[in-house]
């Protein structure tokens, strides 16, 4: 029964051992390729989606601006249009009134006979002068009415069966104050784009430094908990050749051999979280998840960072911060917003040409009309006089947008202070744990070496051994956790100040 189990114990240690010899200073293979933080940097400001859709985000703006300028240009459309006739127009000329005996009075007439007259009575007064001084009496002539006069107030049909008109229209803004600060407008747009790709860069950034750093701090937890396995299976061949020897209970050998077994797991478990974390980091750079990649360096090399000066960004400036810099380019625009609404109460001028072609006809023959041409060029004035208070609310409306602005840009900088200060006492408490766990590593390093011997020499128990074990790893792991901490912590303080990659 104790042969199986031991059989089935070393079955698991080696089913272990090609973990681990995975990453613990293990070569790279062919074709992977090992990354620095800055190599995955750059390559995630070029292949990150993100940033690629921010930087399209730049390019459609632009567009946008280009486009809002064809404004300022004229604005040139052709027409035509073709009609027939169903029932054309009908006019009448002459009086449809007549006087008591029957007869059209042309004194009271109205239409064309009613005006024919007034136009011809000076006339007829003239030639009257003109018989008196000749003594010679003038007799006006009367026509007598006939059927002409009588129909003279049927109606008369206007207009050919047929009608074509082509034509070019175009017009251009001359004058228009508020067409001017819209387009002001859309340059501020373009701003504000440019600062949201920004933004998109400085969180590819910090997510990339993210995933790094978990990938060193895996790297070594799985370290370590490679050392408590291998520390576990010498230590069970040590108590085995002690118990062969009768130096050595068989409750030592079970401890021995649970301390090998506990081992494992932990050692899997570490080995999956760099997996994971490596594939996190080639989700973030956006490249291929099935690449095979590593990354170089460990927690260690940065750890010289943690004794630099860092209450000096007590005080810096938040002139670099995103956000704080996106508010500033809406406060611009509502401001170029108020004023454009404001422009609405001037007057606009504009200028304006048409040139057509036009041609009627009974018949449908192309070659037989004719076409006569019309042009016209004119200046439009626009005086905006009452608009039942549009405007005015619509002023109002934009200020208070503004003053609510105003507001969330004071309680964010209030916010993105206390980030700082949490940063900086997360970055301060890591370089505290960081010396104190130093000095309990080289002391628990002291005391797992002196009872290693003494378990060798038979002077202390197995308990011992694995009680300084337990107290070696967590003062490893309390180092690497410090730095880690204060890297991350460093990492989301360099992104509320909007350091970007190029920056020191």
């Amino acid at each position: 029964m104790y042969l199986k189990q031991l059989a089935i114990l070393f079955a698991g240690a080696f089913l272990a051992l090609p973990a681990v010899a995975q990453y613990k200073d293990a070569a790279p293979r062919e074709g992977k390729v090992v990354l620095t933080l800055d190599d995955a940097l750059r390559i995630a400001l070029s292949e990150n989606t993100t940033v690629k859709v921010a930087d399209m985000e730049i390019e459609r703006q632009k567009y946008a601006q280009k486009g809002s300028y064809a404004a300022l240009l004229p604005q040139v459309s052709a027409s035509g249009m073709y009609s027939y006739a169903l029932k054309k127009q009908k006019v009448y000329f002459g009086s449809d009134r007549n006087d008591d005996d029957g007869e059209s009075s042309s004194s009271s007439g109205g239409g064309m006979a009613g005006m024919m007259a007034g136009l011809m009575e000076p006339i007829m007064y003239y030639i009257m002068d003109l018989y008196q001084a000749t003594g010679t009496p003038f007799v006006p002539y009367v026509p007598k009415p006939s059927e002409d006069t009588q129909s003279s107030s049927e109606p008369i049909e206007m207009g050919r069966s047929h009608s074509v008109n082509f034509g070019i229209n175009a017009q251009m803004p001359l004058v228009n104050f508020q067409l001017w600060e819209s387009l002001r407008l859309t340059g501020d747009q373009v701003e504000l784009a440019v600062e949201q790709a920004r933004e998109s860069r400085l969180g590819t950034v910090a997510s990339v430094k993210q995933a790094f750093f978990g990938i060193l701090f895996a790297k070594e937890a799985y370290n370590v908990y490679n050392s408590v396995y291998e520390n576990a299976v010498e230590n069970f061949r040590l108590t085995e050749m002690r118990y062969n020897a009768a130096k050595a209970s068989e409750l030592d050998l079970t401890r021995a051999k649970s301390n090998v077994a506990a081992a494992i797991p932990n050692l899997y478990n570490a080995e999956s979280s760099v997996e994971l974390a490596l594939w996190q980091l080639k989700a973030v750079m956006g490249i291929d998840l099935e690449r095979d990649i590593d990354i170089a360096g460990s927690l260690e090399d940065y750890a010289a960072e943690m004794f630099r000066d860092i209450h000096e960004a007590e005080d810096a400036s938040l002139d670099g911060n995103t956000q704080l810099r996106q508010l500033a380019q809406q406060a611009e625009m509502l401001s170029k917003q108020i004023r454009m609404q404001q422009y609405a109460y001037l007057p606009s001028l504009a200028l304006s040409f048409s040139y057509s072609f036009l041609t009627q006809s009974d018949m449908f023959n192309l070659s037989q009309w004719k076409w006569f041409p019309s042009s016209t060029l004119g200046l439009s004035l626009s005086i905006p006089i009452f608009s039942g208070g549009q405007r005015y609310h619509a002023i109002k409306q934009t200020r208070v947008q503004a003053d609510e602005l105003e507001l969330q840009r004071i309680n964010a900088e209030r916010q993105l202070r206390i980030g700082i200060r949490q940063s900086l006492n997360t970055m301060e408490t890591a370089m505290k744990t960081y010396d104190a766990s130093k000095e309990a590593l080289v002391s628990a390093e002291k005391a797992y070496d002196i009872a290693t011997k003494s378990y060798q020499l038979g002077k202390s128990t197995l308990t011992d051994l694995n009680n300084t074990e337990l107290v070696l790893t967590q003062s490893k792991l309390a180092v690497s956790q410090a730095v880690y901490n204060f890297v991350i912590a460093k990492t989301g303080l360099e992104q509320t100040l909007g350091y970007d990659f190029n920056e020191n």
